[in-house]
């Protein structure tokens, strides 16, 4: 296990079938215990070149290979799988050698039943679960706070799929959503795999986030931040009217308290806060300015 089968092998990655039987032949007759007897550098060394061509010599079993990696593979394929329908019995008959003795020594043959006979074509077939998919996917800002449904548009092989799924209330940026049974196709025809929809919430023009609280700018002019005023807050619902105290600072936060992220699972609703910016004019009417510079004369 965990071993580079083409550097097992003497090959490059892109050999066609032909070198990699001509290559294995070459190695299996040096290294075959028949020729080497009491051995044991010899025998794992047989072993090795016989697993790994094992594994290239078969068209699936060299393409889950090239796909996942060692590691990937490994995780997919027993060592059961690996010699499952392999059958050398006519290379080791050119050169004069026996096979079932060697084999059944070397990986545990079951003497024609259910075993680790290489040879052995009557073996169950051990189910492996296909790859998983991910795929990313936008949701708009109100359907992630808020939950709904969402159509997907997504190709499975061939094929173009549509799926209804359901976004879940108070979802973020980051997390993945696992639709069972949409993923690959198993190998060995066990179960499919999974498609996992990473999810990326859009920006909103009105609300931003942070956790579960939410938060909406309000404007305000000068003289309300001074003297104070009543506002309409937007809210996911309908708009609140909202005091805003005398001596207001721009910045200045008023919480609404349960208006942000509804509650979902173990989280209580989350609060929305509207941040005040007190605006200051850019331009001035002649009124407005000798207004501001008697205010200014009394040092306000």
């Amino acid at each position: 296990m965990g071993k580079d089968y083409y550097a097992s092998l003497g090959v490059k990655k892109d050999a066609s079938s032909d070198e990699i039987k001509k290559a294995y032949r070459k190695m299996a007759l040096k290294y075959h215990p028949d020729k080497n007897p009491g051995d044991a550098k010899a025998e794992e060394k047989f072993k090795e070149i016989t697993e790994a061509y094992a594994v290239l010599s078969d068209k699936e079993k060299r393409s889950q290979y090239d796909r996942f990696g060692e590691a990937g593979f490994h995780q997919r394929f027993s060592h059961e799988d690996i010699y499952r329908n392999f059958d050398v019995g006519d290379i080791f008959r050119e050169f004069g050698f026996g096979t079932d003795d060697i084999f059944n020594r070397f990986f545990g043959g079951g003497g024609g039943g259910v075993g680790q006979d290489p040879f052995s074509r009557s073996r169950q077939t051990r189910q492996i679960k296909g790859q998983d998919y991910v795929l990313k996917i936008s949701v708009p800002f109100r359907n992630a706070v808020l939950g709904g449904g969402r159509r997907v548009d997504f190709k499975r092989g061939s094929h173009l799929e549509q799926l209804e799924v359901r976004i879940p209330t108070g979802i973020e940026s980051g997390q993945k959503l696992r639709i069972p049974g949409k993923g690959g196709e198993s190998p060995t025809g066990g179960p499919a795999g999974d498609l996992l929809l990473e999810v990326r919430v859009e920006a909103d023009s009105v609300f931003s986030r942070e956790g579960n609280d939410l938060f909406v700018k309000i404007q305000i002019p000068f003289s309300s931040a001074c003297l104070g005023t009543s506002v309409e807050v937007p809210t996911l619902g309908k708009s609140k009217k909202v005091k805003i105290p005398a001596g207001m600072q721009s910045g200045g936060k008023i919480r609404l308290k349960g208006f942000g992220v509804p509650a979902h699972g173990s989280h209580a609703a989350g609060d929305l806060y509207a941040v005040v910016e007190v605006i200051v004019p850019t331009k001035l009417t002649e009124e407005q300015k000798s207004a501001l510079q008697k205010l200014q004369a009394l040092e306000l």
